[in-house]
């Protein structure tokens, strides 16, 4: 392998290694969202769906 290719596996090694590293530590500290924000009203659209016509 040449040092260019060798360089190129380093880089491409850290950086997957590097985000799985830091997702890790991002969800060891902030493992569960404390607040969900609030959700829209249900308007029962499933309700009111097109019309299925066999073509």
């Amino acid at each position: 392998m040449t040092p260019l290719a060798i360089t190129f596996l380093i880089l491409a090694i850290v950086i997957v290694w590097g985000g799985l590293v830091a997702s890790a530590v991002f969800l060891r500290r902030h493992p569960e969202v404390a607040d969900y924000p609030g959700g829209g009203v249900d308007d029962h659209r499933e309700d009111v769906a097109p019309l299925e016509r066999d073509t």
